[in-house]
């Protein structure tokens, strides 16, 4: 016997509003229905939250808000999926391949991180992000002198880059110029962000430079920013303990030779 629950009662008027709820509560129940048969089947849209048309420029900021969530979670392949969909909507879009090229880089697919990159510094050549983002990959690959070129002309179109700056620091200490790195790092700091970076960054380029007495109070001063509570795999948290690693490497002589 069949459910009668949202036919028309042949008593009840028909008008307007009547009918909006009806059609309104009908199409809610289809919809869950819907919903229901694609989980039992598996066909479950994996980045689609919604079956609603929406409107492209909304759909782009979902696909990217799905995006940065896949990279908190790890999840890269899923990201650079996404991004790919929307290099395929907006092929001149430079910061959707920019930033699918870092998804790249963080996932060990060097080739094709340079290749977005490159591309959208074709697009799009005065975005110093994206030349941070190249100088990076040119700094992992041990291309040093190709990585301060590209922070060189990160920080001339933006010099409120501040990873640029820091970036920059550390390639130059890579390279033994400690003293340029310390002034990348100086510079850094008049920004008033990611102090605790910037102080463990310099520490460790005073350590290696061999200003033991400076290295000791930028590592107190990282540790005293760096927060305490966050889990050990977010990028403040295990800087902050590779930070106490250097500061004990350092304390522990001094401990010995009294």
């Amino acid at each position: 016997m069949h459910s009668s629950t949202n036919r028309q009662d042949p008593t009840e008027p028909l008008n307007r509003s009547n009918l909006v709820t009806r059609v309104a509560s009908t199409a809610s129940l289809q919809s869950r229905k819907r919903w229901q048969l694609r989980q039992r089947s598996g066909s479950t849209p994996k980045h689609r939250a919604v079956t609603v048309n929406v409107e492209s420029s909304n759909w782009d900021s979902l696909l990217r808000q799905q995006a940065l969530t896949a990279i908190r979670q790890g999840e890269y392949e899923q990201a650079i999926e996404l991004f790919t969909e929307l290099v395929d909507r907006n092929p001149h879009s430079a910061n959707d391949y920019n930033n699918r090229g870092l998804v790249y880089f963080q996932s060990g697919q060097f080739d094709e991180a340079i290749a977005d990159y490159d591309r959208a510094l074709e697009i799009n050549p005065n975005l110093d992000s994206v030349y941070n983002n190249r100088a990076n990959y040119y700094a992992a690959r041990g291309q040093l002198l190709d990585a301060i070129v590209d922070y060189e002309i990160a920080l001339d179109l933006n010099p409120s880059n501040i990873r640029a700056w820091i970036n920059q620091g550390i390639t130059l200490r890579d390279l033994q110029l400690y003293d340029q790195a310390i002034e990348s790092f100086d510079l850094a700091l008049c920004f008033g962000r990611l102090e605790g970076h910037i102080y463990a960054e310099r520490g460790r380029t005073h350590h290696l430079w061999g200003d033991w007495n400076y290295a000791i109070a930028d590592y107190q001063r990282a540790i005293a920013h760096l927060p305490l509570t966050m889990p050990a795999t977010e990028p403040s948290a295990r800087l902050r303990l590779q930070v106490e690693v250097w500061l004990d490497d350092l304390l522990s002589p001094l401990e010995l030779e009294e």
